[in-house]
């Protein structure tokens, strides 16, 4: 098909995922004289997509956004063609190990059902960020994180909080523990918003008041009422209007909620286990570990979708050690 990749019976290496770490894991595996076949969903899919500057990504002492740091990963993929099938959009639906070894990945791409073999199979497929439903919907506060003014990393953004009035957006120990760890980071003040929800349900009664304490020593008030809309985006400032009727601004938000999705089923259904959090357990080459804490043969797991930090060089790096391990022993 014209303008559109071949796709081929099989490849040494199936990455499922497009983000940051999947196409390394492709580009890598070109460099080592591999083939590979990543699918990915779409750059718009990446966590990084819609971040306005990236402080922390080397070689780019200005920053980057996140859409221009993915385009020129993807020019560099597209630019190693001979090796890599890049297939975009296209959805893995299952992966299955194959009784004489390697991995056979389903997926849709281009409206059709296709089906590709892989010697080793690396996830990248990322993990997706809990939007805070205002208004009945998730893209109302998108205008203030597109802007910056609303993050969501705090080892990406932390360093963006000095001297800025704060609310962080959440009522759960995660909320909590952030609101906490912002501190480092000297901002003018923090408040805690809890968007009506009870302050730490979930939590048993002997830990909730551990970390009630450690707010009220801290200094950091909550604040409970509903969030029902925001205001000041001329002002690059974060409104907040309340259910009670209360208005408040702050000069940054920082949205503190659990995923709203990890990616768990194509990993749980071929044996890998999962950390307390939801992560995708490996050991330090990548490779994905069984509930026994075996490492499942050729099957590897990168980027954030991985038990680690949460950050680009992070997922590069786990990206390169994946795909050197698959060269050194099973390519």
């Amino acid at each position: 098909m014209p303008g559109f990749p071949r796709l081929l019976p099989s490849y040494d290496m199936i990455v499922v995922g497009g983000g940051h770490a999947g196409l390394q894991a492709g580009l890598k595996a070109a460099r080592l004289n591999h083939t590979a076949c990543i699918l990915d969903r779409g750059p718009k899919y990446s966590r990084s997509y819609y971040a306005p500057t990236m402080d922390n990504i080397p070689g780019f002492p200005d920053g980057i956004s996140g859409h221009k740091l993915l385009d020129l990963q993807i020019a560099q993929v597209r630019s190693v063609e001979e090796k890599v099938g890049y297939f975009t959009p296209a959805r893995a639906t299952t992966a299955a190990a194959e009784p004489a070894g390697g991995y056979r990945v389903e997926f849709e791409w281009l409206g059709q059902r296709r089906s590709v073999l892989g010697r080793t199979l690396l996830l990248a497929m990322g993990v997706v960020d809990r939007i805070p439903i205002v208004g009945g919907s998730i893209e109302t506060i998108f205008p203030w994180a597109n802007f910056g003014i609303v993050d969501f990393c705090i080892f990406c953004d932390g360093h963006t909080f000095r001297g800025k009035t704060t609310a962080v957006i959440g009522s759960g120990r995660y909320a909590v523990e952030t609101a906490l760890d912002l501190r480092h980071f000297e901002p003018a003040s923090i408040e805690l918003l809890t968007h009506g929800a009870p302050l730490l349900a979930d939590e048993p009664e002997p830990e909730r008041a551990t970390l009630r304490g450690k707010l009220e020593a801290a200094g950091i008030p909550v604040h409970d009422p509903e969030i029902v809309g925001f205001d000041g985006i001329r002002e690059k400032r974060l409104g907040i209007r309340f259910a009670d009727g209360s208005v408040r601004t702050y000069d940054k938000g920082f949205s503190a909620l659990p995923w709203y999705d990890l990616h768990g089923e194509i990993p749980a259904s071929l044996g890998a286990s999962f950390d307390r959090d939801g992560y995708v357990v490996t050991d330090e080459d990548g490779r994905v570990l069984d509930a026994g804490g075996r490492a499942i043969p050729g099957f590897y797991c990168a980027g954030d979708q991985r038990n680690g930090w949460n950050q680009i060089p992070e997922a590069w790096a786990t990206a390169e050690r994946a795909v050197i391990h698959a060269y050194s022993y099973y390519l």
